[in-house]
């Protein structure tokens, strides 16, 4: 299977509202959301796809009602607009890496497998892994660790690939974890996911991709449209639920005098919703997963 999708009824029972409507799935990968929301759609439905992966273009689905477009959703508005599309009902945003990419080793996600150091979810993109790696600075790799990774040793590990480097260029993933062997066996799977995670969000320029998209969504959405997003780690949810709750991102809102400010969206429920036990045992890759909805105001 490309991709087990997470929360796969929940997200959609939250996106679809109008049968007729006009839908984005944002994050393609396998279309296992994609299929469910077109299965909510009358004939008059229309759902507009995107992803950057080129692999994903092979999972497209043959419905007069569906369009995929081969793009990263940060170009989300544009897109829309070239198919003569000012507004949609809904969109959805599952921002996890696919299972695809993770098992393709190749692509160097996975600290399971030997690969080249890679880790870009769009191939024709010219920054890799490997030049994060070889080429960053000391603090540019340690503001990496600790603001993407959150680990505390940032600037000790940046200090050891940059004195390795110096002698041999570091070209895979086993050639980085070598550096690390000294992680408690204990430690050392929370240790290298958080590495991989930061330098994949750095390749990748996530953070700052999602700011863009979900300020683009808002600008698209029709009133009382819904944003559904589904993040991974701390990072993202932040992000998403500061924006779902007063559209920004740091910083505090204009208040009026009464103390209240503008609300972007309504959250349709006070918490994240997190996947049950049955799920998790199912596809362990939805374990770290939280959905919030938001309806636009």
């Amino acid at each position: 299977m490309y991709h087990n999708p997470v929360l796969l009824k929940q997200s959609v029972d939250d996106l679809v509202t109008n049968p007729d409507g006009i839908y984005v799935d944002c994050t393609f990968g396998g279309g296992g959301h994609s299929r469910e929301i077109l299965s909510r759609l009358s004939e008059k439905g229309k759902l507009f796809s995107f992803d950057q992966d080129l692999d994903a273009l092979k999972n497209t689905i043959d419905d007069p009602r569906f369009t995929l477009i081969n793009q990263n959703f940060r170009f989300l508005e544009n897109s829309l607009l070239m198919y003569g599309v000012p507004q949609v009902d809904g969109i959805l945003a599952d921002l996890g890496v696919s299972s695809h990419q993770f098992d393709e080793a190749d692509r160097g996600f996975s600290t399971r497998s030997n690969a080249p150091l890679d880790m870009r979810m769009n191939v024709m993109q010219g920054l890799d892994a490997k030049r994060v790696i070889n080429d960053y600075d000391e603090e540019q790799l340690a503001d990496i660790f600790y603001y993407y990774g959150e680990l505390r040793e940032a600037r000790k590990l940046a200090r050891e690939i940059v004195h390795q480097r110096k002698t041999k260029s570091i070209e895979t993933t086993e050639d980085l974890k070598k550096l690390f062997s000294y992680i408690p066996p204990h430690k050392v799977n929370k240790f290298y996911a958080q590495l991989f995670q930061a330098i994949r969000i750095e390749v990748n320029q996530e953070l700052e991709v999602l700011k863009e998209m979900l300020v683009q969504a808002y600008n698209i959405l029709k009133p009382e449209g819904r944003l559904v997003v589904i993040s991974y780690h701390s990072l993202e949810d932040r992000l998403v639920k500061r924006f779902l709750k007063n559209g920004m991102f740091e910083g505090e809102p204009e208040r009026d005098i009464y103390g209240n400010y503008k609300k972007a969206f309504e959250m349709l429920k006070s918490k994240a919703i997190i996947p049950d036990h049955q799920e998790i045992e199912e596809n362990s890759r939805a374990r770290s997963a939280k959905m919030r909805t938001g309806i636009k105001v």
